[in-house]
């Protein structure tokens, strides 16, 4: 990841709605929602959560795929990765053992 791209898809996190959005996506993972469930979950109007899915799918965190009317939409996993590792690429100044901690506290999740 470069910081182009590191600047886009935090730059789509920093608004409420579609950090929201995307932590809930997270949590639906591998099968994903489509869009008018995020909708109600959110109590967002499915038009506003429209353009907020298309931010974040323009900043690679999601990814949309057509189920006949529906529209699923999932979260990149490989892009928090991937945004995740450039936040902490050079965490500590090479110390790995001053990371564990925060490696341990993203262990559990999985």
């Amino acid at each position: 990841m470069d910081n182009d791209s590191a600047i886009d898809a935090l730059g789509a996190l920093a608004q409420s709605t579609r950090l929201d959005a995307f932590r809930l996506l997270v949590r639906h993972e591998p099968a994903g929602l489509a869009a008018g469930d995020v909708a109600r979950q959110l109590d967002i109007p499915q038009n506003t959560m429209s353009s907020h899915l298309a931010g974040l799918a323009r900043a690679g965190l999601v990814r949309a795929e057509r189920h006949s009317r529906h529209i699923i939409y999932r979260a990149d996993l490989d892009q928090l990765k991937a945004l995740t590792l450039f936040l902490v690429k050079d965490c500590c100044g090479g110390r790995a053992e001053l990371c564990e901690p925060l490696i341990a506290e993203l262990i559990p999740c999985c």
